[in-house]
C-alpha cells in the first residue's frame, strides 16, 4: 500500500515543472494592457477619421480614438497613462496651458512654428515630429538630380535665418556652397534677382512668408527665365512648378507613429524627422529646363540608403 502511494505521487521536480507550466499558461492567457492613444484637434473631418482608423488598424491591441479639442478637459485632468497625439496648432496651444498631463506627440509641426512658440526651449513633455523636409535630405536630393550644381541659392528672412548654420554645415559635408540673400520685403524682387545671378540652383526653405501663393509666380518665372531650377520647399510647391522635393505622406506618418508608440513615453525622441519619405518631381518642369526626368522611387531609395541611422 505504501509502495503504491509512493508510486502514484510524482517526484518534487515533476511538481515544480508542472507548476511552472500552469503559471506560464495562466500568464499567457492574460493579454498585455492596451495603451490608450488619444488623438485630438480643433476640427473633425473625413481625413482625420481616415487617419485615426488607419492607425487603429495598425495597433489592434491598443485603444485608438479621436476626441475633438472642444470636448476635452484641461490637459492635467487626462489620465497620466494616456498617449496624447496633437493634430494641429490649436491643440498644441491647448496643451501648453498646463505642464501637467500625459506625454504628448505633436504631429507635423514645422521648425519655424516651433521656433515661434518655444524659441530653443521645447517643454519636456512634448515630442515634436517635424513636417518640413530635412535640410540635409533636400541638399542630397539637389545633388542627385542636379550633379553639376555647386552653388546653392537660399532666400531667408528673420523667421528662417536660424536654419542657415545647419544648412551650411550640411552643404559643407556634401562639397556644396550655400549662397544667401535676405528677403524681408516680398514686393521687392532685387534680393531674388541678385541671388539668381550668383547660384546654380535655388533651394527653398519651408518658410511660408517667402514661399506662398502670392510669391510663387515671381519665384518660378524669375528662376526659370534664367534656366535655374527651384528645389523644394515642399510637395505643394512642386505641384505649383518647382522641380522636386522630398516629403512624407499619410502612410509615412502612420509608420513613424507606429514606431514611436512602440516605445515607452520616457524614451520618445524630443524631436524627429520622419525616416519614411518619398520624392515628388515635376516632369514638365524638368523637360522645360532640359533636365533628365527624375525617377522618384529610385532617387528616394538612394537618399534613404545614404542616411545614417542613429
Amino acid at each position: 500500500m505504501l509502495q503504491r502511494l509512493a508510486w502514484k505521487s510524482p517526484p518534487l521536480g515533476r511538481l515544480l515543472v508542472g507548476l511552472c507550466l500552469a503559471v506560464g499558461c495562466l500568464l499567457g492567457a492574460v493579454p498585455a494592457q492596451a495603451a490608450d492613444i488619444l488623438l485630438t484637434g480643433a476640427e473633425d473631418s473625413p481625413g482625420v477619421q481616415s487617419f485615426v482608423h488607419a492607425l487603429s488598424e495598425m495597433r489592434p491591441a491598443d485603444s485608438v480614438r479621436f476626441q475633438p479639442l472642444a470636448s476635452l478637459p484641461m490637459p492635467g485632468k487626462l489620465p497620466a497613462g494616456t498617449r496624447l497625439i496633437l493634430l494641429d496648432l490649436p491643440s498644441l496651444d491647448w496643451r501648453q496651458q498646463e505642464a501637467q498631463g500625459p506625454a504628448t506627440l505633436v504631429l507635423r509641426i514645422s521648425r519655424l512654428q516651433a521656433r515661434q512658440r518655444f524659441e530653443n526651449n521645447v517643454p519636456p513633455h512634448l515630442s515634436l515630429l517635424w513636417s518640413d523636409p530635412l535640410l540635409d535630405r533636400q541638399l542630397r536630393l539637389t545633388r542627385l538630380i542636379l550633379p553639376q550644381a555647386r552653388r546653392i541659392g537660399v532666400l531667408y528672412d528673420s523667421h528662417s535665418e536660424f536654419l542657415l548654420n545647419e544648412l551650411r554645415e550640411a552643404a559643407l559635408g556634401l562639397g556644396l556652397e550655400v549662397v544667401t540673400e535676405r528677403w524681408d520685403n516680398i514686393n521687392d524682387s532685387r534680393p531674388l534677382q541678385a541671388l539668381l545671378k550668383n547660384c546654380d540652383v535655388l533651394l527653398g526653405l519651408d518658410d511660408p512668408d517667402l514661399y506662398n501663393p502670392k510669391t510663387a509666380k515671381n519665384l518660378l518665372l524669375s528662376s526659370y527665365s534664367r534656366q535655374l531650377a527651384l528645389v523644394g520647399p515642399n510637395a505643394a510647391f512642386v505641384k505649383a512648378g518647382s522641380l522636386a522635393s522630398t516629403y512624407s505622406d499619410q502612410s509615412d506618418w502612420l509608420q513613424v507613429l507606429d514606431e514611436v508608440l512602440d516605445l515607452p513615453p520616457p524614451s520618445w525622441p524630443r524631436a524627429l524627422y520622419p525616416q519614411h519619405f518619398k520624392v515628388l518631381s515635376n516632369p514638365q518642369v524638368a523637360r522645360s529646363l532640359g533636365i533628365e526626368q527624375v525617377n522618384e522611387t529610385s532617387v528616394a531609395t538612394q537618399l534613404a540608403e545614404g542616411e545614417s541611422r542613429p
